[in-house]
């Protein structure tokens, strides 16, 4: 067993994961969760109730699942295997839902939505389980002291994949007509998303040392054991849950921006990019900063960002150059609260712990778990602003947590 990582590995494991990264990123918009998936729900015919499943599913369903996955992956040596195998499964449902889009019908359908639901939410929860897999093998593949590098490094790359990427889709947008633009979309991230999983063949994976294998019981037991004697675990699942509605929103916006403007293709198109270039220009300075800032800052910068997009919302409801440009804020803010997350969680665990604190993370996502559908049944019985407000309020409340959080 293979327990020691060498420099000479973690330089190769940097270049395996960072060729992930650029192909991924590629893939991220043709199958972006916050645009792409809402919009095309909401053409097939969906409504706001459906939207907020579909949101409870990718966003919050996902994470709950993880701590299922974790239990069992947290027994495993060696997670390369399983982290393959849930990509490809990933990249089957992608492929197979852009196929059901180009023979499916103008008009939106049940059963379309049916398939919608179904393979999203395998993509989805597949996606939890490749994600224990890739933070263990991330955070034990690349020596500590190039970890935040990598971080910086992988996410500029890959925000200039995602620019390529965001006018591509975007094109294709406005020139195929529904429901061959969607199927061509999702296709071709099925495509890129396999091309991605071959720098993982590359991995040269450290084996974890598995001092005591644990049931599902047993692994459930260590959750709120881990939570009482970590008062960084605690704060830090706080964190994710009160910020992590600032997300769970972004698709909300999409569903605004039917309700008050024209929702044709080319505004989709424009809100990606926008999106886009908000996460290039967040990810280009954090590269150039990656020695000098602090994830706790980054947090704090996040929370005024999220806080933020609900009430901006309302504001520029009536001027839709001014809500485009909301969509700059949104990426912005997505890239500056993944890479907090991300740095945050592999620094408060180490590789004895870390497939369980990942699991326990996700499964202690528990707003942005439920709040989507909450959301979708308030702004259908009360009113957007109502809604917006309260999700602006309790994303507020995240602050509490980020004073308490210490970070090495």
């Amino acid at each position: 067993m293979n327990t020691t990582l060498t420099q000479k590995n973690s330089k190769h494991n940097f270049r395996a994961l960072l060729w992930h990264g650029i192909f991924l990123s590629l893939a991220s918009n043709f199958m972006d969760v916050d645009t792409v998936i809402p919009s095309m729900i909401l053409n097939a015919g969906g409504n706001a109730v459906m939207l907020g499943i579909m949101t409870t599913i990718m966003i919050g369903g996902s994470s709950l699942m993880q701590i299922v996955f974790a239990s069992f992956l947290s027994n495993r040596a060696s997670k390369k295997s399983m982290l393959l195998a849930a990509i490809n499964l990933r990249v089957v449902s992608l492929i197979f839902l852009g196929l059901i889009l180009f023979t499916s019908s103008t008009g939106g359908s049940t059963a379309l939505l049916f398939s919608i639901f179904v393979l999203i939410s395998v993509f989805s929860f597949s996606g939890s389980f490749a994600n224990i897999s890739y933070v263990d093998i991330m955070g034990k593949s690349i020596l500590e002291k190039d970890r935040k590098g990598f971080f910086s490094v992988k996410q500029t790359i890959g925000s200039l994949g995602i620019l390529v990427s965001a006018i591509a889709v975007r094109q294709l947008l406005k020139h195929l007509s529904y429901p061959q633009n969607y199927g061509t979309l999702l296709s071709a991230a099925g495509i890129l998303l396999f091309v991605a999983s071959l720098g993982f063949w590359k991995i040269r994976e450290i084996d974890t040392r598995i001092e005591k294998k644990r049931t599902f019981r047993e692994f459930l037991a260590l959750i709120p054991k881990n939570i009482s004697r970590d008062s960084n675990l605690k704060n830090y699942l706080l964190i994710i849950n009160f910020m992590g509605l600032a997300v769970s929103f972004i698709p909300f916006m999409i569903l605004y921006a039917k309700n008050n403007f024209d929702f044709s293709f080319n505004l989709i198109g424009n809100i990606l990019l926008f999106k886009v270039v908000g996460m290039l220009s967040a990810s280009l300075v954090l590269y150039k900063r990656s020695h000098k800032f602090h994830y706790k800052n980054l947090l704090y910068f996040s929370l005024v960002c999220g806080v933020s997009l609900p009430v901006l919302s309302l504001v520029f409801r009536n001027n839709q150059l001014a809500y485009q440009f909301l969509f700059l804020v949104s990426g912005v803010f997505v890239t500056a609260f993944r890479i907090a997350r991300s740095g945050i969680l592999v620094e408060i665990s180490n590789n004895e712990n870390r497939a369980t604190y990942t699991g326990i993370s996700g499964a202690g996502s528990i707003l942005p778990a439920i709040f989507p559908l909450v959301a979708g049944v308030m702004i259908s019985v009360l009113d957007y602003s109502y809604t917006f407000a309260i999700i602006s309020l309790l994303a507020a409340v995240s602050v509490i947590f980020v004073k308490k959080l210490k970070c090495r």
